[in-house]
């Protein structure tokens, strides 16, 4: 056993977390190198995180737990289901009640009316992406230590790999338009960073919400798949196919796949 898999599942999930939030940050960073990103390259980025993200939600999240599911009292696709559908309602509630903007320049503020700049509210559309991100990396961290054999430390890291792979690009999706916008170099790159802090506090609690509650494990994957879903189809595809580059954001978002299902095949 490795120090890593010796930890108590919430450290790892931090510990995970913390990589996921780094990576954004370092994406977030190259705004301090150029102030601008081709809109071509930004929606080819945009279609890898859907694709990532995509791919994350079936094979870290929802097969392990239909699998876990099976030769329990209710049929294995009840769980998968309901959790499933409970995490995109939870999605679509915080989506309208947190003020919020999308990268897309003709996008309007949604949630609820606030005089707050139009730089806080891109990072809070960004943030409300990273929520289901960090859960299911803490649930799939707290799934492990269950011991259950469907679900594995090593599947856990290749999730967060995948989701911090994908955060690289969010960083500079998010860094780059502030910084074309007017703001400073320094500022752009703390709202780029800051919108993933939330990732380390949503996988602590899932980690510990798993541990304390096992029977649940099943729904609480499906519950972060679920919410991952509801991101990419409302948010992350449209974003990226509304500039004139759809052949090159669906590349990418294959891509992406295609990376998510070798890390989770592989590693997992």
């Amino acid at each position: 056993m490795s120090f890593f898999e010796s930890l108590p599942p919430a450290t790892q999930a931090l510990l995970a977390t913390l990589f996921t939030w780094g990576l954004t940050a370092l994406g977030a960073g190259l705004v301090f190198f150029t102030r601008t990103v081709s809109r071509r390259l930004l929606d080819a980025m945009l279609g890898f995180a859907g694709g990532v993200m995509i791919a994350a939600s079936f094979w870290s999240l929802l097969a392990p737990a239909i699998n876990m599911a099976e030769g329990r009292t209710l049929p294995a696709w009840i769980p998968a289901v309901v959790g499933f559908l409970l995490g995109g309602v939870f999605l679509r509630l915080i989506d309208r009640i947190l003020p919020h903007i999308h990268l897309n320049p003709n996008a309007k503020a949604e949630g609820i009316k606030t005089t707050w700049e139009r730089s806080v509210l891109l990072v809070l559309a960004i943030t409300l992406h990273n929520i289901p991100e960090g859960l299911a990396i803490g649930v799939a961290f707290g799934a492990a230590a269950s011991g259950m054999p469907e679900a594995t430390v090593a599947g856990a890291i290749a999730l967060a790999l995948g989701v911090g792979i994908q955060n690289f690009p969010e960083g500079v999706a998010v860094s780059m338009p502030l910084a074309g916008e007017g703001l400073s170099r320094r500022r752009s790159f703390w709202y780029g960073q800051l919108s993933a802090v939330v990732e380390p506090v949503a996988g602590v609690l899932g980690a510990v919400a798993v541990i304390i509650a096992e029977p649940l494990l099943p729904y609480a994957l499906a519950f972060a798949a679920g919410a991952m879903i509801f991101v990419v189809v409302e948010e992350v595809v449209p974003e990226s196919q509304c500039n004139g580059n759809a052949d090159l954001a669906t590349m990418g978002a294959m891509i992406g796949f295609a990376v998510m299902m070798t890390l989770d095949v592989a590693l997992g």
